[in-house]
């Protein structure tokens, strides 16, 4: 680092400044933004908000939200639990782990579901299930493509067989949009993880996936206690690409207009191809 380069980052105010959690280089806040929170040394991608996601992915101004009044849902009077919900819509400012609704990409009308692992590790309980479903049903009678941004650490376990009834709930609700011949495309972020992966994080027509995001049934910490033993790559966006798992890995900055090339082929099929030319991603 030169001179001049110390020099900028000390007349920088400290809060300005955040850390690559893979290369631990010190990064510019504004410019990580810019840069939609990938790091410009190593191309580590950052965990994004739901509302950062948003702002990043859908057409300005265009995004309507579904079901945000459902109630906190605490079936086994869990000890703290509700406490814990509570504490967690103060800090993220939503109701539940997932964010549901209607948005423009590219200017194609799209339903859209955004997880975010500040609410309880983005798990998934009654509420996430509920949303998830409703988000598939809906779109399936509004003739609605679908874009779903999984990021989750699995069933939540305080509504225990609860939380896992919403796998099928889930798993049924994606059928039906797929009985109405609509597009799902699922984007795989950082982690995705448990009841999410085993049920409609992979059940995508297309399954996209950021580089470097960890995805798995059970996490690293749970294999680890079984004493079973298992390559660190595993559970990887390019393990899982190589093998065939998944279909892209896509770099944020390409995202955008990734999802909007597939919505356009899968809502304009009849479409003359030379008005597409030059669009692939």
């Amino acid at each position: 680092m030169t001179e001049a380069e110390v020099k900028r980052m000390l007349e920088i105010p400290a809060e300005l400044w955040e850390e690559c959690p893979s290369c631990h280089r010190l990064l510019y806040g504004p410019e990580l933004e810019r840069s939609l929170r990938v790091c410009a040394k190593c191309g580590h991608h950052f965990r994004l908000s739901v509302w950062q996601r948003i702002k990043f992915t859908v057409d300005e101004g265009s995004f309507e939200q579904w079901d945000d009044g459902l109630a906190l849902y605490d079936p086994l009077n869990f000890p703290e639990y509700r406490e814990k919900l509570e504490a967690a819509r103060a800090k993220t400012g939503m109701n539940e782990a997932v964010l549901t609704g209607t948005a423009r990409i590219g200017g194609i009308a799209t339903g859209i579901g955004v997880m975010d692992l500040a609410f309880v590790g983005g798990s998934m309980g009654f509420v996430v299930g509920e949303k998830v479903a409703r988000l598939f049903e809906r779109c399936a009678v509004l003739r609605l493509p679908v874009v779903l941004f999984c990021a989750s650490g699995g069933a939540r376990m305080q509504e225990s067989l609860v939380s896992l009834m919403q796998m099928p709930k889930t798993a049924a609700a994606a059928r039906k949009l797929r009985e109405a011949r609509c597009i799902y495309v699922s984007v795989l972020t950082d982690p995705t993880y448990g009841g999410v992966t085993a049920s409609f994080a992979f059940l995508g027509d297309i399954i996209l996936a950021e580089p470097g995001a960890a995805m798995g049934f059970a996490g690293p910490r749970v294999v680890e206690v079984t004493k079973l033993r298992m390559p660190p790559e595993v559970q990887t966006a390019e393990f899982q690409y190589q093998h065939g798992m998944i279909d892209m890995i896509v770099p944020r900055q390409q995202l955008r207009e990734t999802l909007e090339f597939i919505l356009r082929w899968a809502t304009e099929p009849d479409r003359d191809s030379s008005a597409r030319k030059g669009r692939r991603p």
